[in-house]
């Protein structure tokens, strides 16, 4: 049996400039069909970090409709409403939220902040690199769970749990 359902997943961030459009990207391909990510930030930058985008169009992705927004569209009226919301940082998750319509199942997924690293240029690109694997692996165990068979509390304790991945995380 396969779920019948898209389901609306929105990833949240601060600068919506690089964590959440490359789980964004990362979840339309992996998800096709079964959901639909979208990304915004609390303080959006207003423009895709040029390593995110170049990351990203490197890996065949489509960025073409890619771009820093506000997570207050998702808010308003008219907007689709969210089955999922994660926030992928720390400040994004500490912040106060809108009031999602729907009551979507949340949950923190932290990943370093690649676009505000101070480094060389190689190991700008090499952590960029690092957190999209980090971001994909925990994308593939999302897309992998039973969600259409899964009450809504088992649901929210294995998101946690797939947030809490060492594997998957910035611990070394």
């Amino acid at each position: 049996m396969t779920d019948e359902k898209t389901y609306n997943v929105l990833f949240l961030c601060t600068g919506n400039s690089a964590r959440s459009i490359i789980a964004e990207s990362v979840l339309n391909r992996i998800g096709a069909g079964r959901f639909k990510a979208y990304s915004a930030g609390s303080q959006p930058s207003g423009q895709i970090h040029p390593f995110t985008a170049q990351l990203l169009t490197g890996l065949n992705f489509k960025i073409d409709d890619a771009r820093s927004k506000s997570w207050n569209e998702f808010a308003t009226d008219g907007a689709p409403e969210m089955d999922f919301v994660f926030t992928v940082c720390d400040n994004a998750a500490g912040e106060v939220c809108p009031i999602w319509p729907g009551q979507p199942v949340t949950a923190h997924w932290p990943f370093p902040d690649p676009a505000a690293f101070d480094g060389s240029e190689a190991e700008h690109h090499a952590l960029f690199v690092k957190v999209y694997g980090m971001i994909e692996k925990r994308i593939n165990s999302f897309v992998n769970l039973p969600v259409s068979s899964l009450d809504k509390h088992t649901l929210q304790i294995r998101l946690e749990e797939i947030g809490q991945d060492t594997s998957a995380s910035a611990e070394k």
